[in-house]
């Protein structure tokens, strides 16, 4: 599901980025000395990384030993060894940081999304992320998001046409960014609209858009107006969805709800290295 050569020049060009003139304090050992590095959860999750490790150390040392425990999407416990890797310490250390960066940043995203989806499983909502990625993470996290038990929303600007609330307004209005949206629109994309009243509502059900969006919207609001839109619609709820409220949202009927903070507010999951000789 990612594009293994675009893993990895994205880890050369973080490499290059962390190494450029050289790691001064890997220099202290021997270019022949080996090691071992074991990678530990510090705290519970959903484990996302494999990709990262099979194409980070490689880089540097392409017949260095890598033991991956585990698959992406398991459930880790505090205390687990998740893998082994064997090889020159010169390599085990300079490659260390990068890698705990991005499996640290991505199995938190798969744990905070496994741990939403779980709450509206019950319900016939999908849990889909945004486009608001970290620049240069994107691919990692939203392949993160599907690893936790999400979908991707768009990957990309071409993935489908979205008119938001700023594109509407430029235009006017809801019924004239549509029809130009029609003008661009391939066999195969679809077209969703940002609305947040019912006057815009009636518009994008009048304009046969393929997806409405309610935007910062209550539950019971959306609701209320989900009766009047056509089932070949689909709908999304969207905006300062969490945790606390993510419940209220999927019990509405909406097909979708979509989840900024998988990427803006998740924390890192706490995963550590060790060296021995």
């Amino acid at each position: 599901m990612l594009n293994i050569l675009s893993v990895q020049e994205k880890i050369k060009q973080f490499y290059l980025e962390d190494n450029h003139y050289g790691d001064l304090a890997t220099s202290i050992f021997d270019t022949t000395q080996r090691g071992t590095m074991n990678l530990i959860a510090k705290e519970s999750g959903i484990f996302c990384g494999e990709v990262i490790l099979h194409n980070s150390f490689t880089l540097l040392e392409p017949e260095i030993a890598i033991e991956l425990y585990i698959d992406d999407g398991d459930q880790i416990q505090h205390g687990q060894h998740i893998a082994k890797i064997s090889g020159k310490i010169q390599t085990l250390l300079t490659m260390e940081r990068i890698v705990l960066n991005l499996i640290q940043r991505m199995s938190g995203i798969a744990t905070k999304t496994h741990q939403m989806v779980e709450l509206i499983q019950h319900t016939s909502a999908q849990l889909v992320d945004t486009r608001k990625t970290t620049p240069g993470l994107g691919m990692f996290e939203k392949y993160a998001v599907r690893v936790g038990g999400g979908v991707n929303h768009r990957r990309t600007l071409n993935d489908g046409i979205m008119l938001k609330d700023n594109h509407i307004a430029a235009q006017q209005s809801l019924s004239t960014a549509v029809a130009m949206a029609r003008q661009l629109q391939g066999p195969m994309d679809k077209i969703e609209v940002e609305i947040e009243d019912e006057t815009m509502l009636q518009a994008a059900i009048a304009a046969e858009v393929d997806v409405i969006m309610f935007d910062n919207r209550q539950p019971a609001w959306i609701a209320e107006q989900l009766s009047h839109v056509p089932k070949h619609i689909k709908t999304e709820a969207s905006g300062n969805i969490q945790q606390h409220n993510i419940v209220a949202y999927a019990e509405t009927g909406v097909d979708y709800i979509s989840v900024g903070s998988l990427f803006y507010a998740t924390h890192a999951l706490d995963i550590s290295a060790k060296v021995v000789l």
